[in-house]
């Protein structure tokens, strides 16, 4: 599948052909720091496929497995982008997030489900509002009325 990419300032974009059976959430404890959120989500693309406009900066990190791990994101505004071997880069571990296709790109699996919050699986019972916490729910979903605790709400 052919996607594209680019930070929330437009600095740095791409083109990439990536596998969709190959998106993965990742639920370690790094993931959870970087993204700033209770997973990232990620799709590999082997470096030949992908082209890059603009020049991320890099931080190395140790993974927990002992692996260095060069993470590239935006200096302007601050965008992850993708992860990587830092000496030879052979794939791009792309973030989902700044992927322009990233709803066609479901996790095809879930990786450090030791590390996951505990309420990432309940949250299809909790309501989804169609913008801001003042925006009407989502049809389908359950309404913002409803307890997720109640019958009502469950999945």
């Amino acid at each position: 599948m052919r996607v594209s990419g680019q930070c929330h300032c437009g600095a740095i974009s791409f083109t990439a052909t990536v596998d969709p059976a190959r998106v993965i959430a990742c639920h370690c404890d790094d993931c959870q720091v970087f993204s700033g959120g209770p997973f990232r989500a990620v799709v590999p693309a082997p470096v030949e496929a992908v082209s890059l406009s603009g020049s991320p900066t890099i931080y190395v990190k140790v993974a927990a497995s002992g692996t260095p791990r060069a993470q590239a994101f935006c200096a302007q505004c601050g965008t992850q982008l993708y992860a990587t071997e830092p000496d030879t880069p052979k794939v791009l571990n792309l973030r989902l997030g700044c992927i322009a296709e990233r709803a066609q790109l479901p996790p095809q699996k879930h990786i450090w489900g030791a590390s996951a919050m505990p309420w990432v699986g309940s949250l299809n019972a909790v309501p989804v509002m169609a913008q801001g916490p003042s925006s009407a729910a989502l049809p389908g979903l359950p309404s913002s009325s409803a307890s997720p605790a109640s019958p009502a709400a469950s999945p």
